[in-house]
């Protein structure tokens, strides 16, 4: 309970960070579509992750009771420390770490298993990256100038209370095309919750499953029910993070980042890798907003082989022309590089995906080589 409790903390935010942040949904509505769409993404493909971590990283032998609540301590100890700086850790990463540093301390580690994890740990951001990168830079402008997502000033739906029964309509400044692109937001998000409860159910359950203390059932009920407890309070602070400090999305661009960040992890998911949605969704924001910023210059230039070009998730934001500039042509704003992403806050986040592995993985190394359960 207390490792999914930090897990919703963490993935709330993520998941729809870039939702309430275009302010298409409240962290109320957010925290209650997490904990139900959870629950569906562990209840289907979540299994496949629960049977790869909880008896495959180590032998199902090693769980004892008592070292699966040591592992699961040294889980939610480092997860509590990253929601407490209101960052969407790795939970992945933290899981596996605690695992790792068990199987290393006895010398049970499977090295060929946490191999396959770790190669698919690099090659997942690197991937998450250069899709959004690819589309900000060649896609997004034309995506935008056709689908014009706009947001308009207003209430989006109100009530008329004109009759006997209220009846929701459109707000004064509400088109049907806004109210179809803002459902279409929330359908997203809804589906990186489900591929975040996909990927993370596991991490609060896996050894208490695989030493046979949980059924799977019970265990994915279990970790749910936790997971929307952390939606519910501590996940405020990351989806702060997410939404409004890392950068300030528009509704395309959050469409981006949740659908492709949200499909890498479903599939790493399917095939039982526990991967992690906060790593994702992140070098999605900045392959993006990369992307888009540099089709004023070459590739080339873009890369490094000549004056690096200023960045920016205005270039996300930017206002809208008839007009879409031609690749290397001006666009109509001018991009400044601390409008693409706050760097101080991207280098706290990449410092707790660091922080947080580590000390679940040195922690649980510590205490399995030293005692014996």
């Amino acid at each position: 309970m207390f490792v999914g409790f930090n897990i919703g903390g963490s993935s709330t935010g993520v998941a729809f960070g870039p939702a309430v942040g275009s302010n298409v949904l409240g962290k109320l509505a957010a925290a209650g579509l997490m904990t139900g769409f959870a629950l569906l993404g562990g209840w289907t493909i979540g299994r496949e992750v629960v049977a790869k971590m909880g008896g495959q990283i180590v032998p199902q032998s090693e769980f004892t009771l008592v070292a699966s609540v040591a592992v699961l301590f040294f889980v939610g100890l480092a997860l509590l420390v990253s929601n407490t700086f209101g960052v969407p850790a790795s939970t992945s990463m933290t899981a596996v770490g605690a695992i790792a540093g068990l199987g290393l301390a006895r010398g049970s580690l499977d090295s060929a298993v946490m191999l396959e994890i770790i190669s698919w740990w690099i090659v997942a951001p690197v991937i998450a990256f250069w899709v959004c990168a690819v589309i900000g830079r060649y896609i997004y402008p034309y995506l935008d100038a056709w689908l014009k997502l706009d947001q308009s000033h207003g209430p989006l739906v109100k009530l008329d209370k004109t009759g006997a029964i209220p009846r929701p309509q459109l707000g004064p400044n509400t088109t049907y095309r806004e109210l179809g692109s803002t459902i279409l937001v929330v359908v997203v998000a809804c589906y990186m919750a489900f591929s975040a409860g996909a990927s993370n159910v596991a991490n609060a359950v896996a050894p208490l499953v695989g030493n046979g203390a949980l059924s799977m059932d019970m265990g994915i009920l279990l970790a749910a029910g936790a997971i929307g407890l952390g939606a519910f309070t501590i996940a405020r602070r990351t989806l702060d993070t997410v939404g409004n400090d890392l950068t300030e999305l528009p509704i395309l661009a959050a469409l981006i980042v949740e659908t492709v960040s949200a499909s890498l992890i479903s599939f790493l998911s399917a095939i039982g890798i526990p991967a992690s949605l906060a790593v994702s969704a992140t070098m999605c924001i900045v392959g993006l907003g990369w992307g888009r910023a540099t089709r004023t210059v070459t590739l080339g230039e873009a890369l490094g082989k000549g004056e690096a070009p200023a960045v920016s998730v205005n270039a996300l934001a930017a206002e809208r022309e008839d007009h879409v500039p031609a690749m290397g042509e001006e666009a109509p704003d001018e991009l400044a590089s601390h409008d693409l992403f706050d760097p101080g806050t991207t280098g706290r986040v990449i410092f707790f995906w660091i922080l947080t592995p580590s000390i679940s993985a040195i922690a649980s190394y510590a205490l399995f080589s030293t005692v014996s359960f």
